[in-house]
């Protein structure tokens, strides 16, 4: 029993009033930060209500609200133009996802087990990857693929999925690296040097010991690399040939001719399909046993 409770009973048992608890009175600081909180919400959200509402729009121009309707959602599969971009951007992001988590995850494991010298040098340009502005990667690597696929004569750098893959993989790469090392530095070694003491060859400590430690950061980098890779516009603006256009160089493109209210429903869909990606790396890292601070800076891919 607390200290508060055991006065109650005494007054309760003496007929006299039990003391009130005092409310906390909330200083101007503490109102105005809560307030100012809020508005940044609005700020940073409203953008994306606001698309989302108009996504039920019935008319011909996404800014002219019409009437209430679902008329708007079944673009994605009556009109072909639209279903092929959004089918090229999750089969795109998809591969690259997969060829991110693989390079990611095996260039994680490295730095973390065979720390040196190179390990320093070997970061600086996972970090000079991920802080280099998306269009001078774009200009960067659009000759690069003209070179191999034209002047070297590799068909393959030609084909648009090819180049989409290549390109959205480049920044998902070092995220996958990132957080894979991160996840297996605070981890000891101790399980795969008995492994090895068991005279258990390389390759099958790697697959029975070390992947199982670092499948939650893998599945993480995995989700996080397919999400980077729906929304990459810049880079798929300069890579992408004709007759593979992924959806945000579709809404882009768009704009010329005003944008009509089937492309905020469909942009309503993917913002879902990547919401869901996130909750499951969330889900993932909780029961790997990371904190909410740890969440998110996996999330923001810190």
């Amino acid at each position: 029993m607390t200290e508060l409770h055991a006065t109650r009973a005494v007054a309760v048992a003496s007929g006299t009033k039990p003391p009130r608890k005092h409310r906390t009175r909330r200083s101007a600081t503490d109102v105005g930060l809560m307030v100012w909180s809020v508005l940044v919400f609005l700020f940073l959200f409203a953008p994306i209500i606001v698309i989302i509402a108009y996504s039920f729009n019935v008319g011909r121009l996404l800014v002219s609200w019409d009437h209430f309707g679902f008329d708007s959602f079944a673009a994605i599969v009556t009109k072909s133009a639209i279903r092929d971009a959004v089918w090229l951007s999750i089969r795109t992001g998809v591969i690259a996802a997969i060829f991110a988590t693989a390079l990611g995850t095996l260039a994680g494991i490295a730095m973390a087990r065979r720390p040196g010298k190179w390990v320093f040098w070997f970061i600086g340009l996972l970090l000079l990857v991920s802080v280099t502005p998306e269009i001078v990667d774009a200009v960067a690597l659009l000759p690069w693929l003209v070179f191999l696929g034209q002047d070297l004569g590799m068909s393959v750098f030609s084909d648009g999925v090819v180049r989409l893959v290549i390109g959205h993989s480049l920044f998902a790469t070092a995220i996958v690296a990132y957080i894979v090392r991160a996840r297996l530095v605070g981890l000891d070694a101790q399980l795969e040097e008995a492994s090895a003491d068991l005279y258990a060859p390389p390759l099958r400590t790697f697959w029975r010991v070390t992947l199982p430690l670092a499948l939650p950061a893998v599945l993480a980098g995995g989700l996080l690399s397919f999400t980077l890779s729906l929304d990459n516009t810049i880079v798929a603006a300069f890579v992408q040939v004709s007759g593979t256009t992924p959806w945000p160089v579709y809404v882009l493109s768009a704009l010329r001719s005003g944008l009509r209210p089937e492309i905020a429903a469909v942009s309503t869909i993917m913002l879902l399909l990547t919401l869901f990606a996130l909750a499951m790396v969330a889900v993932v890292l909780r029961r790997a046993g990371d904190s909410a601070t740890q969440i998110a800076r996996t999330m923001a891919g810190s």
